[in-house]
């Protein structure tokens, strides 16, 4: 079950046992803490009643471990971090014969697992996604709860950030909205972790209560991503001045320029080949797969709404001068004011942008 559906069966009752499991450690690093906060309020309590593995004992030990009644705490809490009993295996190893002990052994644990002691309960932890194919998986769901921690990509953000806000009793304006959408767009994939961490720092530099874009530029300015969308988002709106400003805070901290030339140029090349299939009828999302954004397509639409603003022969003009420049970046033929050039060419040819 997703994030929000599983914590909602949490606050209904803790079940003896859970599966954590999925690429997006936010969530596996929540629903443990809310586990334990629910199970163990008590700090003092918590640390004489929780043991934590960091390697998998042999399923005959686990379901020892499992069936043995705690004498000195009146609960019982096993957490097994990156577990493996629930990895998919690949290719031969499936057809491989356990053996009879390998099989009264994994036996034992499942009957562990579907009759737990009132007072024990197990928290199975992996960072990668589980094989419902197994049956200790099958074993778990029907005994507790599983939690797919899948990662959000930025067309599924919405619902966590609504409840981050909520969280910290603040809101978004309209433009702080638009411009954090677009940041996430640029990272891939998205860190919960990170952004929960800059929206909290953010609480503690401004008390208003409605977060403005100027509030977000401050707080995300100096990520490596949102720089390098920063500023092909300001080409993408022809505003020169914008632009340049970037580029120069870019390169006065030391962003390798072949760097900052190759994100120019893979964004004029996408930006001309959205031009050219939005001739031939290509339109919204259907752009994502040509582009090769089939993990983004918000990006893909917004590069089909910008590429209208450009003259096809522009970014035919302004991609072959990329080309020359990162053979002359690259040679030390040239510097910057390459760089410089390419962006006012892209920007200033009938731009209507305010220089």
């Amino acid at each position: 079950m997703k994030y929000g559906e599983f914590m909602a069966k949490l606050r209904a009752g803790v079940p003896h046992v859970t599966l954590l499991a999925g690429e997006e450690p936010y969530y596996i690093g929540k629903a443990e803490a809310a586990i334990l906060a629910a199970l163990l309020p008590d700090e003092a309590e918590r640390a004489a009643s929780v043991q934590v593995l960091e390697r998998d004992p042999s399923p005959y030990d686990l379901a020892g471990m499992l069936e043995t009644v705690p004498f000195l705490s009146e609960k019982s809490v096993l957490v097994l971090r990156g577990t493996n009993f629930f990895r998919e295996k690949k290719g031969a190893e499936e057809d491989v014969p356990k053996g009879k002990a390998k099989d009264k052994e994994t036996e034992r644990l499942l009957a562990a697992i579907a009759d737990m002691p009132e007072t024990n309960y197990v928290i199975f932890e992996t960072g990668a996604k589980a094989d419902k194919r197994k049956k200790l998986t099958k074993a778990v769901e029907k005994a507790g709860a599983v939690l797919d921690a899948e990662p959000e990509r930025p067309w599924t953000i919405e619902p966590w950030l609504r409840g981050k806000l909520a969280e910290m009793g603040r809101s978004f304006d309209r433009e702080a909205t638009v411009y954090f959408m677009n940041v996430i767009s640029a990272m891939d994939p998205v860190s919960l972790g990170f952004l929960d961490q800059e929206l909290s720092k953010l609480a503690l530099y401004t008390d208003a209560k409605r977060f403005t874009r100027a509030d977000l530029e401050h707080a995300f300015s100096s990520v490596p991503e949102v720089s390098g969308f920063a500023i092909k988002d300001a080409i993408s709106e022809r505003n020169v001045k914008k632009a340049l400003s970037i580029l120069e805070r870019e390169l006065s901290d030391g962003v390798y320029q072949p760097l900052i030339l190759a994100g120019l140029v893979r964004h004029v090349r996408q930006l001309w080949q959205a031009k050219r299939l939005m001739a031939r009828g290509v339109r919204g999302k259907a752009l994502a797969q040509p582009l090769g954004l089939e993990k983004n397509p918000y990006i893909a639409e917004k590069l089909g709404r910008a590429s209208q603003a450009f003259e096809e022969n522009t970014l035919r003009a302004a991609f072959l001068e990329l080309a020359d420049a990162d053979y002359l970046l690259k040679t030390g033929q040239a510097g910057p004011e390459l760089l410089e050039h390419a962006v006012i060419s892209l920007c200033g040819r009938g731009s209507t942008a305010t220089k």
